[in-house]
């Protein structure tokens, strides 16, 4: 079978690594399932964007909905990265890093009345508005208390992003953002808004793109916005690029980061205005792996299944959107190859990390990895089937900490009643 690498997590005499502490070892201190980063990937690829887009002025916005532990939102932050956060707990979880809210925007569909005020009380950059409704509640919150909102509107540029349809967000058929010609009027009234200031013009059109041109289509597109309203007197303090960079999850052929620039750069440049990224998935996800151990192989009829320790409620991703993760044993053998289903526990058919895939002949109590788990893994995982959710270990060269300790039992019930 084939074995996915990177620099920072790859195999050493036929075991695997991340950086330099053996997975093996984690596995035997902190029992599977268990999520493992590398923490230089994470600066690695920051400071790879960083360089990319060097020649401008700009600034990233950790997407945390990408992996929220507070040693992962930590690490971007001490880089000088500013957070995105998508809801009232992420914007908590950011604060608790004592990042300055100034560094941090408000983004999401549908943000409660409590969020907003939340946001405008700790004057966090700006709030991020997606419907006109919200741009009117915002102004009433503002006034309410004696403040004024800085607000950027998310303009839906009805772009394909040519990505999965469950995180495509840049067409007009998508819950998310405002159509032009809303966003438009919206700006032309600005003077109906006492309360707000208008700082900034954003997009994000989806998750995981891997092809450039929809990103160039949506940038120029809302260009032409910017310049419309910039003609009529409108002065903005940035334009916000969004995020959905898509990375390789196996052999898939990406654009790179240095290629976005590339053909972006020159349309930022006249712009003259801040220029806002924000990255998520990918700044962490090819630098996270899932650890899981093998119960038991299974055949039945011709069909075989490989039946791990971890399951959907781990890692969601295969289950909602098909999604592959490459997976390889832990220690390497010269065994033969064979096609099964890698599948958990949980007692849904819906509960599989790979089907029909091509792997190396396991034996009970061995272990795989479950790769590129570093975004959307442990932020999306729960508790179905009353199952504890796994710890997490960040690697640093060689050493290594316990940033999340795997669930008690107690945790499962620490809030219930039995009446």
């Amino acid at each position: 079978m084939k074995h996915f690498e990177t620099e920072l997590i790859r195999y050493k005499e036929n075991n695997l690594f991340v950086e330099n502490v053996s997975i093996e070892k984690l596995a035997e201190e902190f029992g599977t399932p268990l999520y493992v980063y590398s923490k230089n990937h994470f600066i690695n690829q920051y400071k790879r964007f960083e360089n990319a887009f060097k020649e401008i002025e700009f600034q990233i916005f950790y997407a945390m909905k990408a992996n929220y532990n507070l040693s992962v939102i930590n690490t971007f932050i001490k880089l000088g990265s500013g957070v995105d956060a998508n809801s009232e707990g992420e914007l908590w979880r950011a604060l608790k890093t004592g990042i300055d809210p100034s560094n941090i925007i408000l983004t999401s569909v549908g943000k409660t009345r409590h969020e907003i005020k939340l946001g405008i009380e700790k004057n966090i950059l700006m709030i991020k508005a997606e419907s006109e409704e919200e741009v009117m509640l915002i102004n009433k919150i503002a006034e309410e208390c004696n403040r004024t909102a800085n607000v950027a509107i998310r303009v839906n540029p009805d772009v394909d992003a040519k990505t999965h349809p469950y995180i495509s967000t840049g067409l007009s058929g998508n819950k998310f953002g405002i159509d032009t010609k809303t966003a438009l009027s919206i700006y032309k009234r600005r003077s109906e808004f006492r309360n707000i200031r208008f700082t900034g013009i954003d997009m994000h059109i989806g998750s995981q793109i891997t092809d450039i041109d929809p990103f160039i289509e949506a940038v120029e597109k809302l260009s032409e916005l910017y310049f419309d309203l910039k003609n009529q007197g409108l002065q903005f303090d940035h334009f916000d690029v969004g995020g959905g960079i898509g990375v390789a999850y196996n052999e898939d052929s990406v654009f790179s980061i240095e290629e976005f620039a590339e053909k972006t750069i020159p349309i930022f440049k006249e712009l003259q205005c801040k220029i806002l990224f924000e990255p998520g998935r990918f700044l962490t996800a090819n630098g996270g792996v899932l650890i899981t151990e093998v119960l038991y192989n299974k055949k039945n009829g011709d069909k075989n299944f490989i039946i791990v320790d971890a399951a959907m409620n781990d890692l969601l991703r295969p289950t909602i959107y098909e999604a592959y993760h490459h997976i390889q044993p832990v220690k390497k053998h010269n065994r033969i190859d064979l096609i099964a289903d890698i599948v958990g526990p949980v007692c849904e058919s819906g509960d599989y990390f790979a089907k029909n895939r091509e792997i190396s002949a396991t034996k009970s109590g061995e272990l795989l990895a479950i790769m590129s788990a570093g975004a959307y893994g442990m932020v999306m995982s729960s508790n179905y089937n009353a199952r504890r959710r796994p710890a997490e270990i960040l690697v640093n060269g060689n050493k290594y900490d316990l940033i999340r300790s795997r669930e008690t039992f107690d945790h499962l019930i620490w809030d219930e009643k039995i009446i």
